[in-house]
């Protein structure tokens, strides 16, 4: 199953499964039916308001967000669908801290749910540098199927790999 590189952590049998419906042409038509809605999130400022919002939902002790856009840059084939940065600076006697999020612009064209879930992981390292028990609670906090929406993220991002012409889909065991 080494081709199914976004499910590489999951057990064998739930790869077979998925594989057996990406080469029975299912997969699509079940990620479709079980998400049907898109959001209206296209701009910066859209999306700096809807994680503002959601971090003052979940963790309003959290640090300040400075900035947070959507990076064209981003690539799926880097592994990075989402990042956070943190940084501190000095000015005069006082330390300045920063903190921005970039989020994969391929999330202005998935449903809403899938946005969500990367908006809930990146805003979870505010507190939660490292991917432990507790930035997963943290995760679960925010959004109690966040453990759902990251599996059927990982089928969609799967599914378009399958799609797109070009991409080397010759791993994927027949």
């Amino acid at each position: 199953m080494s081709g199914l590189k976004y499910l590489q952590g999951y057990p064998e049998y739930l790869q077979a499964q998925a594989l057996q419906m990406l080469q029975q042409g299912k997969l699509g038509a079940m990620l479709a039916e079980k998400y049907s809605g898109q959001h209206t999130i296209r701009t910066d400022k859209a999306l700096y308001d809807y994680v503002l919002d959601l971090k003052n939902q979940a963790m309003r002790a959290a640090p300040r967000i400075h900035k947070v856009s959507f990076d064209n840059r981003l690539q799926v084939l880097h592994r990075a669908l989402g990042l956070h940065r943190a940084s501190s600076r000095v000015q005069g006697v006082r330390l300045r801290a920063h903190n921005e999020i970039r989020i994969a612009a391929l999330f202005k064209d998935t449903p809403p749910e899938f946005l969500r879930m990367i908006v809930v992981h990146e805003l979870a390292h505010l507190k939660e540098p490292l991917h432990d028990k507790a930035f997963y609670q943290l995760c679960l906090h925010m959004e109690p199927r966040y453990q759902q929406y990251e599996f059927d993220l990982r089928l969609y991002l799967t599914q378009r790999d399958f799609d797109q012409p070009g991409i080397d889909t010759s791993g994927i065991d027949q």
